[in-house]
């Protein structure tokens, strides 16, 4: 039986393969979406995932706008990794998916409890709608089989020396969900960064169907852009290696450990905080990724596109009947 999933997300390229994915895989049941701000603007965000069921096809799942902005902070955008749009290097179709009028912790939270059975939310942007489901909804707790977050690292970081991006532009979010008690898997940014579609993988796209021919082209911009930042070479799709362990929980390894979030910290906002060896005696958490199956990663990655080529392919073909 598929696993009732909700995603959080700030699309972004790589949030964008993370719905895609959790729309193709049959071992998933995708409930709902809120997006949050943070790869860009709360309006842009929202728009970004309107305009990727559409392309898909997709008319069917509720599309919630959630928090324009951290629980107390200036908000910090990432257009110089994904763009002015937050989805720049290909035409995305206009939106023709409606956004629900309910704001997306409320639309998050009551999804979730309106299921008939324990759901797995996944966050892949900034945990403010997280927090504030929680906060709003403190009965939601019973509801959510476990999150499978994307955020933070042990060692590695992008935004600032130490801190990740996601962990970064809400720390106070992120230590609210930390604490909350929920069974946790926390995907790390030194397991995504390895999680690369390489160019020779996103130039095949370009030959494929109507969807992957899209994604081909976000994809060249945000490898262009990792490259630029990063050194990375490839695109790094971060976000869409949570819905894969939700679905084939040995695409990553991982160990229980103690995560905290640097609230205060001068130079370490955002820090998270890993117990690697039990230091502290605080017990663990989380479970926490340290190794990421690449290839059997990106094979589900470019089955789900396929797969959505298909779809999106017999769906022009009736409306042209």
């Amino acid at each position: 039986m598929a696993i009732p999933v909700f995603i959080d997300c700030d699309p972004g390229h790589d949030d964008m393969m993370a719905i895609m994915l959790a729309l193709a895989n049959p071992a998933v049941h995708l409930l709902g979406i809120s997006t949050v701000a943070g790869n860009q603007t709360g309006e842009r965000t929202c728009r970004n995932a309107a305009r990727v069921l559409t392309l898909v096809g997709e008319t069917g799942v509720p599309l919630f706008r959630g928090a324009d902005g951290p629980l107390c902070r200036p908000l910090v955008t990432a257009g110089d990794i994904h763009g002015d749009s937050g989805l720049d290097g290909a035409a995305l179709p206009e939106p023709l998916v409606p956004v629900s009028p309910v704001p997306g912790a409320q639309g998050l939270a009551e999804t979730i409890m309106g299921h008939g059975e324990a759901v797995t939310l996944i966050p892949t942007g900034p945990l403010t709608n997280v927090a504030l489901a929680l906060r709003g909804w403190p009965q939601l707790r019973e509801h959510i089989r476990e999150i499978v977050l994307m955020g933070g690292g042990v060692q590695d970081s992008n935004v600032t020396p130490v801190a990740e991006f996601n962990i970064y532009v809400d720390p106070e979010a992120a230590a609210a969900v930390l604490q909350a008690g929920i069974p946790l898997r926390v995907v790390t940014v030194d397991v995504t960064n390895r999680a690369i579609m390489d160019y020779q993988q996103i130039a095949s796209l370009a030959s494929g169907g109507p969807v992957s021919r899209v994604v081909a082209g976000l994809m060249q911009f945000f490898a262009r852009a990792n490259h630029n930042a990063f050194g990375i070479p490839g695109a790094p799709i971060h976000d869409a290696l949570t819905v894969a362990a939700v679905i084939d929980p040995t695409v990553i390894t991982t160990r229980s450990c103690n995560v905290v979030v640097e609230t205060r910290g001068e130079y370490t906002r955002g820090c998270t905080v890993v117990d690697r060896y039990g230091v502290t005696g605080r017990p663990p958490n989380a479970d926490v990724t340290f190794d990421v199956d690449r290839d059997r990663f990106i094979a589900l990655m470019m089955e789900a596109l396929k797969t959505l080529d298909v779809r999106v392919q017999d769906l022009q073909t009736g409306v042209e009947q």
